[in-house]
């Protein structure tokens, strides 16, 4: 069986012998329904747990529009125009709005990329900018003591909706809903108390009750009070299959709902070897976003088994502290025993890491120098063919294989962690 993986802007082909290929994890069917501006629309006419947004909103009123920012594939710029004409005919001013790009504790974007995210109508229209960790009001603290620390211009608005897509989040459970805000336009020590929780094992992808990083989310939305969310998922090539709006959690639990519809795939058995992709550019410039593939591909291997992740990470490993924590670490458990007790955002990946190769070998695949990929503990390899040539020397010529080629959003479940 040959198959493709995306790999930066072309592609790596494998080619496994048929006797061990046991398929590809690939989108189920689309349920039939409407795609794009029309889903955003409907969403807004049949919101979830919430009266229509004209009814929440009234003339005069400030409102804080919070979106992704261009590290993400929220379509903002296809979004947008729906939800001013809604605002608008509600009678909100334009000088009245705000669109916040939240940042977390990424880095501040230009003057074209947010034009890109909003779209030329949108930057023209209202006043469109990055979130700053250092200008935020304190609103109080959750239950497990995480600062609520929010953007000025959010937390100071009559009213917050928070926009995102909904896609597998490897420690809270989906993306989307609150977590716009958090850790969206929060501080820097208010994300970190919030993702320490990560070593967790409720802490993982697809699950929502009892996940006390999506817990701690979503109790720092209500203390901010989020009037509303408009969220979409899409399919592998980002285009809008699905939009939910309305309540801050009924809305995204819908959304969720059809996000496993949709990505959501059991297995009978976890193979021997696993062949990821996080399915080419731009998700996979880095090890620290080619990483997400790898989070999701543990849940498909067996224990003892190899991953062979397969990713350009052509702009080298993408984030300081994690480059940092690797460069520091002698052994993969230095860095699962530091971030219980130093945890901190960046080296939090280079932890995760850590935690998938408790259970199984890495080979990545990718354009990486060879001893920078062996100083992530990782085996390094320019091409996906010698990789699994490699894996069936080291597993014997009857493993198995399965193959994930869009890895970041595919999401394995079997049977048990044993199958």
């Amino acid at each position: 069986m040959k198959l493709e993986f995306g790999f930066g802007s072309g592609v790596q082909t494998v080619d496994v012998p048929d006797a061990n290929y046991k398929g590809s994890l690939l989108a189920n069917p689309i349920p039939a329904g409407l795609r794009g501006e029309d889903a955003v629309k409907a969403a807004l006419d049949n919101p979830i747990g919430a009266p229509l947004l004209e009814k929440v909103i009234s003339p005069g009123e400030t409102v804080a529009i919070v979106t992704s920012d261009i590290t993400r594939p929220c379509p903002s710029w296809q979004i947008l125009p729906t939800l001013l004409d809604r605002l608008y005919a509600a009678g909100i001013h334009r000088e009245d709005i705000t669109l916040v790009f939240a940042l977390g504790s990424h880095r501040r974007q230009t003057e074209d990329e947010k034009r890109h995210l909003a779209g030329d109508r949108a930057y023209s229209e209202i006043r469109c900018i990055d979130s700053d960790p250092d200008n935020c009001v304190h609103l109080g603290s959750t239950s497990i003591g995480t600062p609520v620390d929010i953007f000025r211009p959010v937390a100071e608005a009559d009213h917050v909706i928070c926009l995102g897509n909904i896609e597998y989040h490897y420690f809270a459970g989906y993306s989307g809903g609150a977590k716009a805000v958090m850790p969206g336009v929060s501080t820097r020590a208010a994300i970190q108390s919030n993702h320490r929780m990560m070593v967790r094992d409720e802490a993982c992808a697809g699950r929502l009750e009892g996940n006390p990083i999506r817990e701690d989310i979503e109790e720092a939305g209500q203390i901010l009070g989020i009037d509303y969310i408009l969220n979409v998922v899409l399919d592998e090539h980002k285009n809008i299959v699905y939009a939910v709006a309305g309540d801050v959690v009924k809305a995204h639990r819908a959304g969720c709902a059809f996000l496993d519809r949709l990505y959501s795939k059991k297995i009978d058995k976890r193979a021997d070897i696993v062949l990821v992709s996080q399915g080419g550019a731009p998700k996979d410039l880095n090890l620290y976003q080619t990483q997400k593939a790898l989070d999701n591909a543990k849940h498909a291997v067996r224990d003892g088994g190899v991953v062979i992740l397969i990713g350009s990470c052509k702009e080298g490993l993408g984030e300081k502290t994690f480059e940092a924590w690797i460069r520091d670490a002698k052994a993969p458990q230095d860095l699962i025993n530091r971030v219980k007790t130093d945890f901190k955002l960046g080296g939090h990946k280079a932890a995760a890491i850590a935690m998938v190769l408790e259970h199984a070998s890495v080979y990545l695949v990718s354009e990486l120098p060879d001893d920078l990929v062996r100083s992530c503990f990782l085996i390094p390899y320019k091409d996906a063919q010698t990789a699994l040539q490699d894996a069936f020397m080291e597993l014997g010529p009857d493993a198995s294989v399965l193959a994930m080629p869009y890895g970041g959003s595919t999401l394995p479940h079997a049977a048990s962690a044993a199958d």
